[in-house]
C-alpha cells in the first residue's frame, strides 16, 4: 500500500515537472516532495518493524535450543517492533492528512491558483 502511494506521488511529480513552470506547479511539487518524504519514512519504519519481528521469532527458536534465558531480549525486540510499527502508522496518517489537505474538489486543473 505504501509503495503504491509512493509510486503515485512520483508519477504525479514527473507529470508536473513536464508542465510549464508556475507558482502552482512549484507549490504542488513541494507538497509532493513532503508526501514522498513521509511515505519513505513510513516504509523504512515498517521494514525495521518486520526485521525486529523476524529477530523475535529467531530468538524464540534459539531460546528453545540453548539454555540461556532470552525473555528480556525477546520482550525488548517485540516492544521495539511495536514502536516502529506504531510510528509507521503515525507517519502514514500525516501523509494521508497532507494528501487530503492538498486536494481541491470542484476546481478544474486549468483554474487552480
Amino acid at each position: 500500500m505504501l509503495t503504491n502511494r509512493l509510486a503515485r506521488v512520483v508519477d504525479r511529480a514527473r507529470f508536473l515537472e513536464l508542465q510549464a513552470p508556475s507558482d502552482a506547479t512549484s507549490a504542488s511539487l513541494r507538497v509532493l516532495a513532503r508526501r514522498a518524504h513521509y511515505i519513505n519514512i513510513a516504509i523504512a519504519l515498517c521494514a525495521v518493524s518486520a526485521l525486529l519481528v523476524s529477530l523475535v521469532v529467531m530468538t524464540l527458536f534459539a531460546s528453545a535450543f540453548i539454555s540461556v534465558n532470552l525473555s528480556l531480549v525477546i520482550a525488548l525486540l517485540f516492544v521495539l517492533a511495536m514502536i516502529c510499527l506504531t510510528a509507521s502508522f503515525g507517519v502514514f496518517l500525516l501523509e494521508v492528512r497532507l494528501s487530503v489537505a492538498a486536494l481541491q474538489f470542484g476546481v478544474s486543473p486549468r483554474a487552480r491558483p
